[in-house]
């Protein structure tokens, strides 16, 4: 089981990872887009860790993530912000208010609750070069992993976000500025689906002990 500690641990290391990368998500950002996605999502991660640092412990993890969520959304830089914000506050829906500690049960509730919130609001499939191509085959690992140990959840989630979103290179893009320039995007793989593998990857990373 993971408990708040832990939790606070994963979530630093996702921000660590997003700051580590920002400027080659702008490199990649740049080629089709407005070439600022690494300065949103530095934004993002610096947000992550002032809210962890900030974390009460009296605050349940639902609360803390719906919180997180919300703050990340007012994160000014296009779509990134809203996306992230209904991310990282879905994966708190489908807990109940007293769960303190993430089972694999909770784990695999998480990610379907990040997925369920973000269907409300973007059309976005797998193959439409956009986040949900690391999001989708994600929630998909996570909720096919029978484990009891959410690290395990955690780790073929972040397997599955990383070669889904080394897979939207092969993909026209459909949403946003880069959608203009259509077949072109084939080869370049999307910036919002590599800082979203890294968000996982980062989970995944500090979930075990």
């Amino acid at each position: 089981m993971i408990d708040r500690e832990r939790f606070s641990r994963m979530l630093e290391e996702s921000a660590r990872l997003m700051l580590e990368e920002a400027d080659a998500l702008s490199e990649i950002d740049s080629k089709f887009g407005d070439g600022d996605h690494g300065i949103t999502v530095t934004k993002i991660a610096k947000v992550i860790q002032q809210q962890v640092a900030a974390w009460d412990e009296g605050q349940p993890l639902k609360d803390f993530l719906e919180d997180l969520g919300m703050d990340v959304m007012a994160v000014r830089g296009g779509s990134a912000g809203p996306l992230y914000g209904t991310l990282v506050g879905g994966l708190g829906v489908e807990l109940a208010d007293d769960e303190t500690v993430v089972t694999g049960d909770a784990a695999r509730r998480m990610f379907a609750g990040c997925l369920s919130e973000l269907r409300d609001i973007t059309t976005a499939q797998v193959g439409d070069k956009t986040m949900m191509d690391a999001v989708v085959p994600a929630v998909e690992a996570a909720q096919a992993c029978a484990s009891d140990d959410p690290a395990d959840v955690f780790a073929a989630a972040a397997d599955a976000a990383e070669a889904g979103a080394a897979a939207s290179e092969q993909f026209a893009s459909k949403f946003g500025r880069a959608r203009s320039y259509g077949e072109q995007t084939i080869g370049t793989p999307d910036a919002g689906a590599v800082s979203t593998s890294l968000f996982f990857r980062g989970l995944a990373n500090a979930a075990r002990p």
